[in-house]
């Protein structure tokens, strides 16, 4: 008998005609089209340069290469040495012959060191469904994008090669999205934990201005590096790899050399409790302060109102640090000796931890550390961006997911990454269950489907369904005051809109974020 033939639909782009299939229903997705060239050859370490064109019909059914990594994802492909067209996106839209729809362009997260497009819970399919066209895409992480090259006379080696990645792809959009039934002057920036802190850094960059208009950041990563510390994580970096830390040494030297090189200092801060901060979860890339891509770092700039014209949907977990400790990426800290030193490496006000203890005072160490490391690098920072963006008189969204499940022998928290799976409404995937804890209930699914509305809605709207975060420039205690916030749980009648402890947000009173120096 004769199979079917799978549906196709062909989109004609600027570089030339792509080949769609559809993914569900009325949805098509074409994916892994290129977006810029390959980075490598006489490209590495550049700003991206055009994609070529190309003729006839590309196929569109797989995901383009991911960037270079050693991060073996659930789900998601591996990284293979010589794979080199790695800058891509993939899209996913309801109304190939229609529209124009909003549009919704995501950057996937893992601490600028790992993570793709292709990983099972950004499929854009339920996104796309609610009315959006969904864009996902890859760019530079690691030392390609994040590593610091020193200049080589004429020879321009930028910082932030990641982040001009991101900003070619919504130009690609901006050019391109019509053809898919999007709207160019509609579109949303979305991310999560890295992810989420490269939309921040967007919303602050000249290059960006005016290629999206709204933003989501779920569980923003708080750090900036100062070109001096990326400077100095360039020279162990170019040491553990046997290279000279100069351009024509770190060029000369393979990709896998340097992620390799990068996993070995990692793993010697991981191992050293005397080598400061780093030591606690040694993520040595950041986004570089370097007066050029990113001249200021997000709260800065967004105080200053750089993007005070762009709406802002700010989320983040209650338990965001309790992955991190789970996946064993977080130094254990289990003793009051331990704990004070984490305090003293991170330069915490006085009285923090003593204040986390007495809200939680039956809690172990262990568990006050997670608390205190989940606020400090996701959880009060993402207070932080939405208030100071509603100072300076845009308008901002705060959101807390909240949903736990205890299952006999295992229980799930509200912790990093959990909420991206409902927001894009999938959970069904078996390779998911590690975030979600097993087959999802019917309040899940319900959970799901109302995130995926208010993400919808935001993007369409600039409302997500609940009000924006107040300008409390006249308050006296700006980074204690109440701040309403959506908080998502699986039972919609416990969501509610309501105040973060207040005594919790007062201890971060006198704790400065903007750059968090190693």
């Amino acid at each position: 008998m004769q199979r079917e033939a799978v549906p196709v639909v062909v989109f004609k782009t600027r570089h030339g005609s792509v080949r769609g299939f559809r993914a569900s229903g009325d949805v098509v997705a074409v994916l892994g089209v290129p977006y810029a060239a390959a980075p490598f050859g006489v490209h590495r370490f550049r700003e991206p340069a055009p994609a070529p064109a190309w003729t006839g019909v590309r196929d569109g059914r797989s995901f383009g290469p991911v960037a270079p990594q050693s991060a073996r994802l659930p789900g998601a492909p591996v990284w293979s040495p010589g794979d080199e067209d790695i800058l891509t996106v993939n899209l996913w839209t309801p109304a190939p012959d229609g529209g124009p729809l909003p549009v919704l362009v995501w950057i996937h997260g893992g601490a600028y060191t790992f993570g793709s497009s292709a990983q099972p819970d950004f499929d854009g399919t339920v996104l796309a469904r609610a009315g959006l066209v969904v864009v996902t895409l890859n760019y530079r992480i690691g030392f390609e994008g994040f590593g610091h090259v020193p200049p080589d006379g004429p020879i321009a080696h930028p910082d932030n090669r990641g982040l001009l990645d991101q900003v070619a792809a919504l130009r690609w959009v901006r050019e391109n999205i019509a053809a898919f039934g999007g709207e160019p002057g509609n579109v949303t920036v979305a991310g999560q934990s890295s992810g989420a802190a490269s939309v921040a850094c967007l919303m602050v960059m000249d290059r960006a201005r005016g290629l999206f208009h709204r933003a989501i950041a779920h569980s923003p990563a708080s750090p900036c590096y100062p070109r001096d510390i990326a400077a100095a994580t360039t020279r162990e970096v170019a040491a553990a790899a046997g290279c000279p830390a100069t351009s024509a040494g770190l060029r000369s030297t393979t990709p896998q050399a340097l992620v390799a090189a990068a996993d070995q200092v990692a793993d010697g801060y991981r191992r050293d409790p005397a080598s400061g901060s780093r030591h606690y979860d040694p993520s040595l890339y950041a986004p570089v302060l370097d007066d050029d891509v990113l001249p200021t770092d997000p709260l800065t700039g967004m105080a200053a109102g750089a993007a005070r014209d762009v709406d802002l949907l700010v989320c983040h977990t209650t338990e965001e640090y309790w992955l991190l400790d789970a996946v064993g990426s977080s130094a254990k800290v289990t003793t009051d000796a331990q704990l004070a030193r984490f305090a003293e490496d991170f330069g915490l006000p006085d009285g923090l931890v003593a204040g986390y203890r007495a809200a939680l005072p039956r809690a172990p160490v262990l568990d006050v550390y997670l608390a205190v490391f989940g606020d400090l690098l996701f959880g009060e920072y993402a207070n932080r961006l939405a208030e100071v963006h509603a100072r300076a008189g845009g308008r901002a969204f705060l959101s807390r997911f909240d949903r736990r499940r205890a299952d006999p022998g295992a229980v799930v928290r509200a912790w990093h990454c959990a909420d991206v799976p409902f927001a894009f409404g999938n959970l069904d995937d078996e390779r998911l269950a590690f975030l979600i804890g097993g087959a999802p209930t019917a309040a899940d699914q319900g959970l799901a489907r109302r995130m995926v509305r208010a993400w919808a809605d935001f993007a369409a709207t600039g409302s997500p369904g609940w009000p924006p975060v107040r300008d409390s420039s006249t308050e006296a205690t700006e980074a204690t005051e109440a701040t309403e916030a959506k908080v998502w749980t699986a039972d919609p009648h416990a969501a509610r809109t309501g105040d973060r402890a207040a005594a919790v947000r007062a201890l971060w009173a006198e704790a400065d974020f903007p750059v968090l120096r190693p």
